[in-house]
């Protein structure tokens, strides 16, 4: 992989703070990263698929995270202000990320030109469930301002869930970023435990859709699985040796899986 962050990157203006990079007539592929990242996450995955030529590639920070610290959003208005920036695009997103690129999809289905969602969950359908996931998303909220952001990006990439997943100082640097505020926020007015379900309108979604996650993440490969086969035109694939940050473990792997199932590029 490249340098993290990768050079060559440009500010744009707009809702979120994001960054361009590659050819502005190249067709636009937009980046939206997970819970405790930010757009910097993306760039080095970015940065590789334009080496195919003719591509853009736009990576935004969302609200609560890096640079949109001070924004506070639900996931309508982050969807809003992800497709503002991104208009007509292919959007990728991981986990926060792929919720948001399924809101924006189904408000904005003229402007995602495809979807590839990673470890994406389109809700919880039980409405106890809902609420208790809700009332744990609270609790990691408090939990981040009672022992601060260098603690808990440690605590938090450590769960059984993100496997073998193991920080960079870059990365973990990167993460530090964010503030206990912007990430509570995050929790408690974009989290699972705070969205509806969007199950029962999947078949909505007219643009192809490849729904990932990693082989070793269970509960999200079942979910990758009933998701693709829950829209019009929806693959799914699990990405060997990765937990649920499929993209951070095994790069090259989702790289791959990407460009095969992306349409051939022009001659």
């Amino acid at each position: 992989m490249s340098d993290f962050p990768p050079p060559g990157w440009h500010q744009m203006s707009g809702p979120l703070a994001a960054q361009r990079f590659g050819p502005r007539n190249g067709e636009r592929f937009v980046f939206v990263h997970g819970f405790t990242q930010t757009g910097n996450s993306w760039k080095p995955i970015a940065e590789r698929m334009l080496q195919a030529g003719g591509r853009q590639a736009i990576v935004v920070d969302l609200p609560g995270h890096g640079g949109s610290d001070g924004v506070r959003a639900d996931l309508r208005r982050t969807a809003d202000m992800v497709a503002r920036l991104g208009g007509d695009a292919t959007y990728i997103g991981y986990s926060l990320g792929g919720r948001v690129c399924l809101h924006l999809a189904l408000m904005y289905p003229h402007l995602a030109r495809r979807m590839v969602l990673i470890g994406a969950n389109p809700g919880i359908d039980d409405a106890d469930e809902r609420a208790a996931r809700r009332l744990s998303d609270d609790a990691i909220a408090e939990r981040i301002q009672d022992i601060g952001v260098p603690a808990f990006i440690r605590e938090w990439a450590g769960q059984p869930l993100f496997g073998t997943l193991a920080l960079s100082d870059a990365e973990y640097a990167d993460r530090c970023r964010n503030t206990a505020e912007g990430l509570a926020s995050s929790l408690t007015m974009a989290g699972t435990g705070a969205q509806g379900s969007l199950w029962p309108r999947l078949r909505e979604l007219a643009m192809p859709i490849l729904a990932l996650a990693g082989a070793e993440d269970l509960k999200f490969a079942a979910i990758a699985e009933q998701l693709a086969g829950a829209t019009l035109d929806g693959t799914w694939q699990l990405i060997p040796g990765a937990a649920h940050a499929a993209h951070l473990q095994q790069p090259e792997a989702v790289m791959a899986t990407i460009e095969r199932w992306l349409p051939p590029l022009p001659a």
